[in-house]
């Protein structure tokens, strides 16, 4: 038997329709064959924590061995996996084509499942699911909602106590209008300076971009303008990313296909879908195919979906970029997340910004340990703080004025590690995306909210 695989890595659909998904007897077999190898293999000791909690697990048990452990315990290991696929796609040497077959996000994914249809999820995991609706109503009252979140508020100890998140941990704001609104009140206009390029694109504005930080789409569709690009946004539905965490896999199916219709008939124009945030690219390009497999609307959906760092990165590659750039200084510190490293497109986000002259960027290929609303529940922020240290670390002492990922809730995350650890001393300056940079070299766009 061969150890390890030299072929790229292959994902299997989610057989989530089949009854035999949900079988606990089955489950537990699953769990116990792939804990059994990364047993004995321990390649992802230093991913985040869910393995050291397993390997805790077998080493403090009676023979030392997987046999001896009971299957009650395994749950903690679950709880810490925050779906960021990087055991699969960097450490794990036996997925998919390999005999062993492991693919230990998307056994986390089905055991979650296992226990939303059994136990069903909580009332407020699940309304904290609910990112369009939250949304919505929180730009309406933006300002009251960011003073009762903000770190500090004499409010937060009753939302840990009520809802779960951590007192202490730094949470998103509200823009005070939403980016599809903004952008129908002041549609984009491409640049008549710069030559037209053959490209059309619909911007999928997604929760955060639409709802938090609007300065990365404004970027974004300024950068595209300046570039001959025709843009429109289009925010239809969330792509479904906190429910999957909740191993709500139906109400994702049924988000992608809300989200592949109403982005069919711009597809048949010949748009190309665009979106700024990577866990949401992630879902639209790779894990809704997964979940809906013959679902020819969300094949073609994915099919012409693009990251945006990707996205510009092409446009640089095949056609060139506008020229009118001023340098930025101070260098960029340059975080690599998760969820763009998922997509295995190599470091797009990395070329994007050295394509501004005078970048000097310095990456950080570490995970930041946040995981989306894992990271801010009660229980899991000490933790996303102790698996984020080094990527905060090495952003810190590297010398430059900007820091920067494409993952924007991990950025605020990673913000949060560099201002414990940085102290009194100068902090670098926290940007949403690398287009804001692109643009603000530009001088095209200015980050508002």
């Amino acid at each position: 038997m061969r150890e390890g695989s030299l072929e790229a890595p292959t994902r299997h659909p989610l057989d989530w329709e089949n009854p035999e998904f949900y079988d606990e007897a089955k489950l537990d077999a699953e769990m116990r064959r792939v804990f059994d190898i990364c047993h004995g293999c321990r390649r992802c000791f230093n991913l985040c924590d869910s393995f050291p909690r397993l390997f805790d697990l077998v080493d403090e048990s009676k023979s030392g061995e997987l046999d001896t452990v009971a299957s009650a315990d395994f749950k903690p290991v679950v709880d810490a996996c925050t779906l960021c696929d990087m055991c699969f796609l960097t450490k794990c040497p036996y997925v998919p084509p390999h005999e062993f077959n492991l693919d230990f996000p998307h056994l986390i994914l089905r055991y979650r499942a296992v226990e939303a249809k059994k136990h069903g999820v909580g009332a407020v995991d699940h309304a904290l699911t609910e990112t369009d609706r939250n949304g919505k109503w929180a730009t309406l009252i933006s300002g009251a909602v960011n003073w009762a979140t903000r770190r500090g508020s004499p409010l937060r100890g009753l939302e840990e106590k009520v809802a779960g998140i951590d007192r202490n941990a730094a949470l998103p704001e509200y823009a005070s209008q939403s980016l599809e609104a903004k952008t129908k009140a002041n549609p984009p206009q491409r640049d008549a300076s710069a030559p037209a390029k053959a490209r059309k694109v619909v911007l999928y504005a997604t929760c955060y971009g639409d709802y938090n930080d609007t300065s990365i789409g404004e970027a974004a569709l300024a950068v595209l303008a300046k570039n001959g690009v025709e843009t429109k946004v289009l925010h239809p539905h969330c792509c479904g990313m906190p429910k999957l965490e909740q191993g709500l896999i139906g109400e994702v199916a049924d988000a992608a296909r809300k989200v592949a219709a109403a982005f069919a008939p711009y597809i048949d124009e010949g748009y190309d879908i665009v979106a700024p945030v990577p866990s949401c690219a992630l879902m639209l390009k790779f894990e809704w195919p997964l979940i809906l497999p013959n679902d020819a609307s969300v094949k073609r959906l994915a099919a012409a979906t693009f990251d945006l760092s990707e996205y510009i990165v092409d446009i640089a590659r095949k056609e060139g970029l506008a020229g009118g750039m001023s340098p930025i200084e101070g260098g960029v510190a340059f975080h690599m997340s998760c969820h763009s490293r998922a997509q295995n497109f190599g470091q797009k986000g990395t070329v994007l910004l050295n394509l501004i002259p005078q970048a000097d960027v310095a990456v950080v290929e570490r995970c930041s340990g946040h995981g989306g609303a894992w990271g801010y529940k009660k229980g899991n922020f000490e933790t996303a703080m102790k698996v984020g240290k080094p990527a905060m670390r090495q952003l810190n002492t590297a010398g430059k004025k900007h820091v920067v990922s494409e993952c924007p809730l991990a950025g605020i995350h990673l913000e949060q590690g560099i201002e414990a650890l940085a102290g009194d001393a100068p902090k670098p300056e926290r940007v949403g995306h690398p287009i804001v940079l692109m643009a603000r070299a530009y001088g095209v766009s200015s980050p508002s909210k």
